[in-house]
């Protein structure tokens, strides 16, 4: 049984947390915090945890937080993360981080994007990045995780194969993802009213958007060469769900294998638990994904191009789903654990 806390607990990741921790069997939530007015049961802020979990929802305190868990969620808004970070890994505390704080490793590149000096340069490269797909062995091990952003991570999974593989025509990678509201987090903006959002469907940070360095620092990676997608975000008119086309040009002197571009997904993905790889002329939707820890990929073979689909739930495989699954990756439980 391990002991594990969650700061932050009051946003939509946050509240996942807490939902899917309380089905854990390996797992006590022992502390729970938020930036809140007075401290609160979680029971009374989240009437759906009545009866399953009454602890006091309260300003974070580090030394608390330090004697009574053994690993610690953090939900928080990015720049906020970096400030607590340190404390906790002095501590030995283990910190699955779901905020942008120390996922890019170029701090110029984030204080462009995130508008702020990085106060804690010194634990950037300790930090892992938190796509099981790519990294579950040094997960592993990891004191600290940065747990990838929603976009990003069915951007990359989508495109692993392709990119890995040398199919891709790398300068030609464009990402049309759209997300439910969720996506921007439990705050008060116009922007997010619901009638300003009901009925209508725009694009917004279009080739601007935080996420998209992230996508680009991964996947230059797998292709061992710097490379920038053209990443253009919508918003939907839904609670929650992504919902990402990628369209790429083939390279032209490598063959695709005779036995197609699904098979060659299914092969690649054969040993993950969470991509799930659609049959040919099957295509994913948000139904099938939503509240589920679950990425479905379809792959179009379109002559001298290729389509890309994929779907994933914002808050789950998008956010605190993928969390839970790092921190059984860490704490050596079936990955699965508390996600089907």
């Amino acid at each position: 049984m391990i002991k594990v806390g969650i700061v932050g607990a009051t946003g939509f990741a946050g509240e996942e947390l807490i939902d899917i921790l309380l089905r854990h069997p390996q797992v006590r939530i022992t502390s729970i915090s938020a930036k809140i007015d007075k401290p609160q049961k979680i029971s009374d802020i989240f009437p759906k945890f009545k009866g399953r979990i009454n602890l006091e929802c309260k300003e974070p305190d580090l030394k608390e937080i330090a004697q009574r868990c053994e690993l610690v969620f953090l939900a928080l808004p990015h720049t906020v993360s970096m400030e607590i970070v340190p404390g906790l890994l002095e501590k030995k505390i283990r910190v699955i981080d779901l905020s942008a704080d120390y996922r890019l490793k170029d701090t110029p590149v984030y204080q462009k994007h995130y508008q702020v000096v990085h106060k804690d340069r010194a634990n950037i490269s300790r930090a892992v990045y938190g796509l099981p797909e790519l990294y579950r062995v040094k997960i592993k091990d990891a004191q600290l995780i940065a747990n990838p952003g929603c976009y990003p991570t069915v951007s990359i999974l989508t495109l692993t194969p392709l990119v890995a593989t040398g199919y891709a025509a790398l300068d030609s990678i464009i990402i049309d993802a759209k997300s439910g509201v969720t996506g921007a987090g439990r705050k008060l903006a116009e922007g997010f009213l619901f009638s300003e959002i009901n009925e209508d469907f725009k694009a917004y940070k279009v080739n601007t958007h935080q996420h998209a360095p992230e996508i680009d620092q991964e996947l230059s990676k797998l292709a061992r060469k710097k490379l920038g997608v053209t990443f253009v975000p919508h918003l939907l008119p839904l609670n929650r769900g992504i919902l990402a086309t990628v369209y790429v040009k083939k390279v032209s002197r490598h063959k695709l294998p005779a036995s197609g571009l699904s098979d060659l997904y299914k092969k690649f993905y054969k040993k993950e638990p969470f991509v799930r790889i659609k049959e040919t002329g099957c295509f994913p939707r948000l139904k099938d994904v939503v509240n589920t820890n679950f990425c479905d990929i379809a792959v179009q073979d379109c002559g001298d191009s290729i389509i890309l689909i994929g779907a994933i739930d914002n808050l789950l495989k998008g956010a605190s789903g993928q969390a839970v699954q790092n921190m059984n990756i860490m704490c050596g439980f079936a990955e699965d654990t508390a996600l089907l």
